[in-house]
């Protein structure tokens, strides 16, 4: 095997590919990149898989021999990373398992393990394959992976609950405490694609997959995606990267009947400066429970934002708004506010609340459909 690329041809497709290789690997194997020559086609390829997720990207090189080898990625990524802007080369011993890279007048020898061993990517057979634009991938996971659960222990929350309809799309994603859901209708050439090209589909995507997802898929611009899933694996293929996972297993929470259809009090209020000053008061508001008070007042046409925290700090911030429905005093984790006003991009947003305890729900005015639910705290006299 004998390859030669440039040097940041190489270190940006090892470092994207290596996010797939197993932080605790449970055989040596998992922890090693599997480098592949195709002579006939030109290219190079790059596979990690940690039996969850697998990425694997293609990219061209003069190739002199070919063959395949795996090499333990962390020590390949830090090499190739430090080496100089010049030509790689890449010679393999196949008998030894043995790599020597060269670049300048650099000379680096890595022990590797044979390319058998190495764990093959999931194939589907037999699943139905979508055509997904592009772009309504990158807004349906930008607004909702933000509101995925962290917590193991409720693994189907870990993910994002996403539906493929004849209309669009749809992405949810809710971690108990708050719900994300955007809605991305087809526009009129991606609604007009025959009917095998969209699929029916519904499948909770794990956010670490989508996250990955989301750095491939931000070089690609418009354009469509091939989507091949079944029961347990998704396939994501792009022209030189493809990217598995593995979903999750678990019914969804029933999501849409979490959100009230009618409202007392309504809010709307310029986003940029919404964020300013929740950000302002969060300094103070993290000094113990993250928790911001917000007072309503329908007759100023304002609201205060007030954070009051004993013995440490106190602050407080008045924001002119569009009142209506009457005066209300409710409180929230500032955080969460704060998480669902930066996943949009509008000039203004509106809160709507019912009671101080019961859910309120924060949309943007125009641009993409997302209706963000968030629990209140409940304010201690």
């Amino acid at each position: 095997m004998y390859f030669s690329c440039p040097q940041n041809v190489l270190a940006t497709n090892l470092g994207f590919v290596s996010r797939a290789v197993a932080a605790r690997p449970s055989h040596p194997i998992l922890a090693n990149i599997l480098l592949e020559t195709d002579g006939e086609g030109g290219n190079v390829s790059l596979t990690a898989f940690d039996l969850n997720l697998g990425i694997q990207v293609k990219f061209p090189a003069v190739i002199t021999q070919e063959g395949s080898i795996t090499l333990p990625s962390r020590l390949l990524n830090d090499i190739v990373s430090r080496l100089p802007e010049a030509e790689v080369t890449l010679q393999v011993d196949l008998d030894t398992s043995t790599a020597v890279l060269l670049c300048g007048s650099g000379r680096y020898e890595l022990r590797g393990l044979p390319a058998a061993e190495f764990p093959q990517l999931p194939q589907i057979s037999q699943g139905q394959i979508s055509y997904l634009p592009v772009e309504a991938i990158l807004a349906g996971v930008n607004g909702s992976l933000f509101a995925a659960a962290n917590d193991e222990t409720k693994r189907v929350l870990t993910g994002v609950h996403v539906k493929v309809q004849p209309q669009g799309l749809e992405f949810a994603a809710t971690d108990g405490h708050r719900l994300a859901v955007v809605e991305i209708p087809y526009s009129e050439e991606e609604a007009a694609l025959p009917p095998q090209a969209v699929a029916n589909l519904e499948v909770t995507v794990p956010a670490r997959a989508l996250r990955e997802l989301e750095r491939m898929l931000h070089h690609y611009g418009e354009g469509m995606i091939a989507v091949q899933f079944d029961e347990t694996q998704m396939v994501f293929q792009g022209v030189q990267q493809m990217l598995t996972a593995r979903l999750l297993d678990g019914v969804y929470p029933d999501y849409n009947r979490l959100i009230p259809q009618q409202f007392k009090y309504q809010v709307t209020i310029e986003r940029k400066t919404f964020v300013g000053a929740l950000e302002r008061v969060a300094v103070l508001a993290d000094q113990k429970n993250n928790i911001v008070k917000i007072t309503i007042d329908e007759l100023n046409q304002e609201i205060a934002l007030a954070v009051d925290t004993p013995e440490v700090a106190a602050g407080k911030e008045s924001l002119p708004a569009q009142v209506a429905g009457g005066n209300l005093e409710i409180a929230f984790n500032v955080k969460y506010l704060l998480d669902g006003l930066k996943a949009v991009n509008t000039t203004d947003v509106i809160l709507q609340m019912n009671t101080p305890t019961s859910p309120a729900v924060l949309k943007p005015i125009g641009g993409t459909k997302i209706t963000y639910l968030v629990m209140p705290v409940q304010i201690r006299v």
